[in-house]
């Protein structure tokens, strides 16, 4: 008797992506990978990747396992083999990307920030909420939601172990723009990536702190410095945080880093930091979260570690422990390795896969939503504009009650 495959036996979910850049290259990891990991109740398939250089999306295809390649996100979109549109592209396409998309009856996961502005944004969240009532469903990529680690963190917050939260502190660290002689690529451009480190590593580490507090910012204080002000042309090509520039120059029009102060709705505080000069730190976030009975920290280099401090304990033993977060009790373990066996960054975005997938099955909605993106998005342009009026307190426009 012939066998059936439970796997391939499923109904087909076809994904196709916008982008095959560096975040193009991780998301495809998560399709491909997710299948294999977790007992899903839809089988995502790679069905066709978009870009507008017809060899290297070629390439890109080949490379990452997808079925088919286009040069026009248009044409991926009408496909009929394709249910879902995954937005890997610089800020500036998000929103008609997005909205063509959800228009077409087609679900959209979006890499954050959501958008380049709060108008684009406001207008995504709403074309998502009119896509929701057609059974049409939006999502944004936070994928450090999934790390294990952090998404226990918001668990223990959330069942109160420590407490009434005080304050939040909260870093988001890189270096790859300390040599000025390093290219005007897209992501120092403003026309095309909204902001600089305050939307590409602070868009992450504000939607971090309200995802574990439960709770948006409603209010800001900032600063914010472009210490490279003009860079050299791009000579050729840009492959994610790499590049080669020319002998034209050309200005800086975004931010290079970003300190902020922030009040969460509670009244508990927090302090941001994101940089793209910190010197010999590749990708360091780190956080502590402070309540009245103990404290959370987490380290992104130690990301499957978790730092738990218990303030009710007897002072004489007392202390931060150390909680490695590989057990299958712990998020999204169950379908990993045994204890002990440590997982990294790319598992991040199988996770959000499988999330998204499970949303879509059952048809209830996926998180964090584009509102949640709008959110964030409120709170990046809050942090302009005090930035802009020399620190000065700014709310934080129309937050949400609550972040899920």
């Amino acid at each position: 008797m012939e066998q059936r495959d439970s796997r391939t036996a499923r109904p087909a979910l076809g994904v196709g992506m916008v982008g095959y850049a560096f975040m193009g290259a991780a998301h495809s990891q998560g399709w491909r990978t997710v299948g294999h990991v977790f007992d899903l109740p839809l089988r995502p398939v790679l069905a066709a990747i978009a870009g507008r250089d017809a060899h290297a999306v070629r390439a890109a295809a080949d490379k990452h396992g997808w079925a088919a390649a286009e040069t026009d996100w248009r044409v991926l979109v009408a496909r009929d083999d394709v249910q879902l549109v995954d937005i890997c592209t610089p800020g500036d396409s998000h929103a008609e990307i997005a909205i063509s998309a959800l228009e077409a009856g087609k679900h959209v996961l979006c890499e954050k920030p959501l958008a380049n502005s709060v108008a684009e944004a406001e207008a995504m969240a709403r074309a998502a909420q009119a896509a929701r009532s057609r059974g049409q469903l939006a999502m944004v990529g936070f994928n450090y939601r999934r790390v294990p680690a952090l998404a226990y963190a918001r668990r223990l917050i959330a069942d109160g172990r420590l407490g009434t939260l005080r304050h939040v502190r909260v870093c988001y660290l890189q270096d790859w723009l300390v040599d000025p002689d390093f290219p005007l690529t897209w992501r120092l451009q403003r026309e095309h990536a909204g902001s600089g480190a305050l939307g590409d590593l602070g868009a992450h580490i504000v939607d971090l702190v309200q995802y574990l507090a439960g709770e948006p910012l409603v209010g800001v204080s900032a600063q914010m410095e472009t210490f490279v002000k003009e860079r050299s042309r791009l000579d050729g090509v840009s492959s994610g945080l790499t590049a080669s520039g020319g002998t034209r120059r050309g200005p800086v029009t975004v931010d290079d880093a970003v300190v902020f102060t922030g009040r969460l709705a509670s009244g508990a505080l927090a302090s941001f930091e994101a940089t793209r000069m910190a010197s010999g730190r590749k990708n360091a976030l780190g956080l502590e979260v402070n309540g009245e009975f103990g404290s959370l920290a987490f380290d992104l280099e130690r990301l499957n570690e978790l730092s738990f401090h218990d303030h009710r304990e007897p002072a004489a033993t007392a202390g931060f422990r150390r909680i490695v977060v590989t057990e299958p009790e712990h998020p999204y373990l169950e379908g990993w390795w045994p204890p002990g066996h440590v997982l990294g960054y790319e598992h991040t975005f199988a996770h959000q896969a499988r999330d998204l997938v499970e949303a879509i099955a059952s048809g209830t909605d996926p998180i964090p939503s584009f509102a949640e993106g709008l959110q964030v998005q409120r709170v990046l342009a809050a942090v302009e504009e005090s930035a802009q009026k020399n620190s000065l307190y700014t709310p934080v426009q129309a937050a949400v009650a609550e972040v899920r």
